[in-house]
């Protein structure tokens, strides 16, 4: 069951990385001229697209071991940890150099609850690491990924640009 649920989620992910490129190629300009808050949100769909890809993936091969490993679960949230770390903090660094101009476009009724609930899985990941070895607090982090680039997605697509032009 684990290996058909990690196999939907990355085949979102990779719809949902594909309809980035179908944003980029429907605007007007080129992606080096869109508004900073712009490419802030693009790098965020893509980033929540190719994590959630590539835990799928890792623990699809892991799933292929025979026999698994016994601590799978443990092993995908360490490596889910880690990328949601990283990925905060590349984040929050992108969100502070954003001016104050930029950052007025930022829906904080998003962002905030967003960020939250995927700080919350983040401990969840560690929980899970540590005492769990369970498959849904893995999967959470996927869920958040892709939950993050949904909205991303939308906010490119029926957002106007913070340049104004479509």
């Amino acid at each position: 069951m684990e290996l058909e649920i990690l196999s939907t989620a990355a085949q979102i992910a990779v719809a949902l990385a594909g309809f980035a490129g179908v944003v980029v190629v429907f605007r007007r300009e080129s992606v080096h001229e869109w508004s900073p808050i712009d490419k802030f949100r693009l790098r965020l769909l893509l980033s929540n697209s190719v994590f959630p890809l590539a835990y799928s993936v890792f623990a699809m091969l892991l799933l292929a071991m025979k026999p698994p490993p016994e601590s799978i679960w443990r092993w995908c949230s360490g490596l889910a940890a880690i990328c949601q770390i990283q990925f905060a903090i590349t984040s929050i660094k992108r969100t502070h150099a954003l001016s104050a101009a930029d950052f007025k476009h930022v829906s904080k009724i998003v962002f905030y609850p967003l960020f939250a609930l995927a700080s919350a899985v983040l401990l969840l990941q560690f929980y899970n690491l540590a005492v769990l070895n369970w498959f849904w607090p893995f999967f959470a982090g996927i869920f958040v990924h892709l939950l993050g680039a949904m909205v991303q997605f939308f906010r490119l697509v029926l957002v106007l640009p913070a340049n104004g032009k479509r």
